[in-house]
């Protein structure tokens, strides 16, 4: 409902700002405008402004100036009262109206004084990430084998860590014999070294992509030619993890970014940095969720303790 709103041009200034400046993504963008649109719209509801419906072209810098903490705490409690919104989904709301208010007092210079910037977030309790096991992982690379393309889309997921959106966009001319050149949010690029189970991956689609009449310069391509959609990929996901008997286990794409990060980490004892780095991650905080341990080895660690089993033997001594 919201796309149909009358938008208010310090809104929009914004908003080309993250796009043009900012470099964010087109996700992002309708993310911040979403929740600043909600923010105005709890405001005149709560104010009893008389408008036209979908209509915030009234908003203007006065208006903005009339805005105090409590007003911005009332539409934080509004999302949680009637709207059932998550810590997490208030959480973000609340970003994108600091963020906003730090444009307008920094940017647009339309306020003297940034009312937001005492705004709390609330306490996110941390989740720990959905991913397959080891042996599912296996399972699943398996079972994509009867296709070259769909090997190799697994492949870099559950070795290269990427989004979705990343590997839609991978082209052929991105792909070295060492490395893939990914461009990820906010048009960032960075370096992943290919393991040799990726380099072979790769080798044999290649080759079978050749045989494609194709104009496009995508790495990954339909029969048809045409660059993959997240859709296309997602379905490709969907049907090997059917031949794998995984469905059970209510598997996404984002999983298996969590899969290969959490293997990386488990079994490769990755610095968290380094880590950091091959996902892509802006803040070391995000990457911190691939830290889980499970109790039995929590269990496990406490036990090789070498005093672990010396409570008795200095008593009796």
């Amino acid at each position: 409902m919201l796309k149909n709103y009358k938008s208010f041009d310090l809104l929009e200034e914004y908003l080309s700002y993250l796009t043009v400046i900012k470099g964010r993504s087109i996700n992002t963008v309708i993310e911040y405008r979403t929740d600043v649109l909600m923010f105005f719209e709890f405001l005149c509801n709560k104010r009893n402004i008389v408008r036209e419906k979908y209509d915030l072209s009234m908003i203007d810098s006065a208006f903005i100036g009339s805005v105090t903490l409590n007003d911005m705490y009332a539409f934080i409690s509004h999302c949680q009262t009637e709207n059932k919104a998550s810590a997490g989904t208030r959480a973000r709301k609340i970003v994108s109206i600091r963020q906003f208010w730090k444009y307008l007092k920094n940017k647009a210079r339309v306020i003297d004084n940034n009312v937001a910037e005492d705004l709390e977030t609330p306490k996110i309790p941390k989740r720990i990430p959905k991913y397959l096991t080891l042996e599912e992982s296996v399972r699943l690379l398996i079972a994509s084998e009867f296709s070259a393309r769909n090997h190799c889309i697994i492949t870099i997921f559950l070795n290269c860590a990427l989004r979705l959106s990343e590997l839609t966009s991978l082209d052929v001319g991105q792909v070295s014999s060492d490395t893939l050149q990914v461009i990820g949010k906010g048009n960032k690029e960075r370096k992943i070294f290919l393991t040799s189970a990726t380099k072979k991956a790769l080798e044999n689609w290649l080759k079978e992509r050749e045989q494609i009449p194709t104009s496009t310069t995508a790495l990954f391509i339909t029969k048809q030619g045409n660059r993959m959609t997240g859709r296309s990929v997602q379905d490709v996901v969907k049907r090997c993890i059917k031949l794998a008997n995984l469905e059970h286990k209510n598997i996404s794409v984002h999983k298996l970014r969590h899969t290969a990060a959490t293997l990386m980490y488990q079994y490769g004892k990755v610095d968290i940095r380094s880590l950091q780095q091959i996902l892509g991650h802006e803040s070391i905080a995000t990457t911190e969720i691939y830290t889980h341990i499970d109790e039995s080895q929590l269990r496990t660690a406490v036990n090789s303790n070498p005093l672990s089993g010396m409570y008795g033997n200095v008593m009796k001594g």
